[in-house]
């Protein structure tokens, strides 16, 4: 475990954001709580943190707006933030992930689940970005040929149609992240497109039966959207 991962905790419930930093702690990492959306963002420069969980619900400046200002700045753009929600806030879960948040925690939460999110979240930020204009795609056993229009599963190709193959692209571009129908759509279609999330989740459907076995590397988020994980596992 590297003891240097610094984690800010943003919660204004102190017995959630002890509860949360004695989960963290347990296994290594250091962690910096603070109870407001202000304190927040200037704790941000000071702490420079390797992830922030964030609570939604938060006084004065809210856990959206803390996420959108420092995913507008240059310095701070690159954190990984972690969304911590009540359950039900499916819309601002939504929200949160189109302003880039990476993952988010429902409360209330298992320490299991909390700390698979915050290895995976800390993991992928360690991951570079495929750029736009990177031809070949490799997730486990699923490999896409953007040039020549060409993916295999397990070596075995498979015909997919011009939207599947972009849907794939897409989500293969951050595996692991979580991605909303809307970011979805307007990925493949562009933001001009006015289409239902219901097509979305029509093509994926299709995506996964040409897949095979390797079809349940899309995982559905529940009221959210999906991503590609690096396993295979029913949805």
């Amino acid at each position: 475990m590297d003891h240097q991962t610094n984690i800010l905790i943003v919660e204004d419930e102190p017995e959630i954001g002890a509860l949360i930093a004695l989960h963290l702690q347990k296994v290594g990492y250091a962690t910096h709580h603070v109870a407001s959306g202000e304190d927040g963002l200037s704790a941000v420069a000071r702490e420079e943190p390797s992830l922030i969980m964030l609570d939604l619900m938060l006084p004065g400046i809210d856990g959206l707006e803390v996420c959108r200002r420092l995913k507008r700045g240059e310095a701070t753009r690159h954190i990984p933030i972690v969304m911590v929600s009540a359950k039900g806030e499916e819309s601002d879960i939504v929200a949160g992930l189109e302003l880039g948040a990476d993952d988010y925690v429902v409360k209330p939460f298992s320490s299991q689940v909390l700390m698979a999110r915050v290895r995976n979240v800390l993991r992928r930020a360690l991951v570079p970005v495929l750029e736009e204009d990177s031809n070949i795609r490799v997730a486990a056993g699923i490999r896409v040929d953007r040039d020549r229009h060409e993916v295999t599963a397990d070596g075995e190709p498979i015909s997919l149609t011009t939207t599947e193959f972009d849907i794939l692209t897409f989500l293969m571009r951050r595996p692991g992240f979580v991605r909303t129908r809307d970011q979805i759509i307007s990925a493949v279609h562009g933001d001009q497109v006015v289409l239902s999330r219901r097509t979305i989740d029509v093509h994926i459907t299709a995506l996964r039966r040409k897949l095979g076995p390797l079809g349940g590397m899309i995982e559905t988020i529940r009221g959210v959207g999906y991503r590609l994980t690096d396993r295979a596992s029913e949805d």
